[in-house]
């Protein structure tokens, strides 16, 4: 859910912080990306009543999933753009940036002096990490509502990596 306000945003912030601690691989290939990315898809088919998404997982620079369902538009597309920009830049899920400015009572524009035009601050865009080695890419859904958007890559990466 959304929070609204600064209380519910900071249990946000906890979990989210928890689930990346938690959320990552030993290694990470191309054909996790697949795996990855087409569990997701199943997941949205299944438990979202074929809502359509749209999914990218990004590894080192280099696309490695995509997937627009029918119904997706051009809009996923930017959103895809601007959720990922924000995780790159602050290394943090769009979720947990979205919850962290509503803790602070600060924009996005005011608190860090960038635009959101290029950086969005809803949920849907989570850090792709290998343990022991960080950050290494993004992985994203767009199309739901934001915190349907981060729990279904929350689910896929919980059930994938078990």
């Amino acid at each position: 859910m959304a929070a609204s306000n600064p209380q519910e945003a900071q249990l946000l912030v906890d979990q989210i912080l928890e689930q990346e601690q938690r959320l990552q691989f030993k290694t990470f290939s191309s054909q996790d990306a697949l795996n990855v990315g087409l569990l997701i898809l199943d997941k949205v088919k299944n438990e979202y009543d074929n809502r359509p998404v749209a999914i990218d997982i990004t590894a080192n620079g280099m696309q490695v999933f995509r997937y627009a369902m029918d119904g997706a538009s051009p809009d996923n597309e930017a959103w895809i753009r601007r959720k990922s920009n924000a995780v790159v830049r602050f290394r943090h899920s769009s979720y947990w940036l979205g919850n962290s400015l509503i803790v602070k009572g600060r924009s996005l524009e005011a608190g860090s002096f960038i635009s959101e035009i290029d950086y969005a601050t809803h949920g849907g865009c989570f850090p792709l990490q290998v343990r022991n080695v960080g950050m290494i890419g993004t992985i994203t859904v767009t199309g739901l509502k934001q915190w349907e958007d981060h729990g279904i890559i929350v689910a896929a990466l919980e059930e994938y990596l078990k």
